[in-house]
């Protein structure tokens, strides 16, 4: 007789939102050490969640609309039939879930959840923080800190010898306003150079126009956007000697690898609900981007120190 639970967490994206949740998952997979765990996500996220030792299997949401009937159908046999849901997206979307699901316990904020995360508060605390709240409400009290050595370990391919620095210049597409000029950007990687730090410049297959920026101000730079996958930036991540980058996924990513990162911050985002934490974290706040100078991100980087 089966006496173990059937545990679902939803966490569907962005990959800062993604990374963020490496706590509450891991503080999941040990409060429900003996169940069945899934993680519903999105497919971007597929290939980090199938690495990482928290879920026992992995469910992909299409994100259909309300009015897609078949794939609302769809979406439903792949949820429903779980013991307990830990909605860590807490979005309009997945609390429509809640009803497809038809779990017997959920953590959320979804109309009738049997756990709910009720903290009028809830909106004004870090993503960190809320998470947190959430799980202790559900019954969990006991957060670990994460085990990320499957994040750093087991890709093959090359790293660079020689010392380097990761420029992440990029943001959401549709938010640019939350870059520092990629001209900038250039400068720096000049900067560096004198200091014998070869830069590498990191992003998708659609920030390649900002990496062209930076290699004709710097050509020694080494391009990476929309060459790497999620599991060989975090080992990239990992080996750098600085990191720094807009408010974007991949700086959380390198927080919490504990790496030395230069956080830059417009009026776009508040860094007060989802700035990268972390002892080496350095977070430069200015209201409009084109007003932060280079000289004022390279003086947080103690060069050559």
């Amino acid at each position: 007789m089966c006496n173990h639970l059937r545990i679902l967490v939803i966490r569907l994206g962005a990959l800062g939102d993604f990374v963020q949740s490496f706590g509450p998952f891991e503080a999941i997979r040990q409060f429900h050490a003996k169940d069945e765990i899934s993680l519903l996500t999105t497919k971007a996220f597929v290939g980090l969640a199938k690495k990482s030792p928290w879920f026992d299997h992995i469910v992909v949401d299409e994100k259909p609309s309300r009015i897609n009937i078949f794939g609302l159908w769809r979406l439903k046999q792949k949820i429903a039939g779980f013991d307990m849901v830990y909605d860590l997206q807490t979005s309009r979307r997945s609390s429509r879930y809640f009803r497809l699901c038809n779990a017997s316990m959920w953590s959320g904020i979804a109309k009738g959840a049997s756990h709910p995360h009720d903290n009028p508060n809830r909106n004004n605390m870090h993503t960190l923080d809320r998470q947190r709240d959430q799980l202790i409400r559900a019954g969990i009290h006991y957060f670990p800190k994460p085990d990320l050595n499957w994040l750093t370990n087991g890709v093959d391919f090359s790293i660079p010898q020689k010392p380097y620095i990761i420029l992440a210049p990029g943001s959401s597409e549709h938010r640019h306003e939350k870059r520092w000029p990629a001209n900038y950007f250039a400068q720096l990687a000049q900067m560096a150079c004198k200091y014998d730090l070869l830069p590498l410049i990191i992003g998708t297959e659609q920030e390649k126009k900002l990496a062209k920026i930076i290699l004709e101000y710097c050509p020694m730079a080494l391009d990476l956007t929309g060459k790497t996958s999620l599991l060989e930036l975090g080992q990239f991540m990992q080996k750098a000697t600085f990191v720094v980058g807009n408010d974007t996924g991949p700086m959380h990513m390198a927080a919490l690898l504990g790496k030395f990162s230069v956080v830059l911050f417009s009026s776009a985002s508040n860094p007060d609900l989802t700035a990268p934490r972390g002892q080496n974290v350095k977070i430069v706040y200015e209201p409009d981007l084109k007003n932060l100078s280079v000289k004022k991100v390279a003086q947080q980087l103690n060069w050559g120190h």
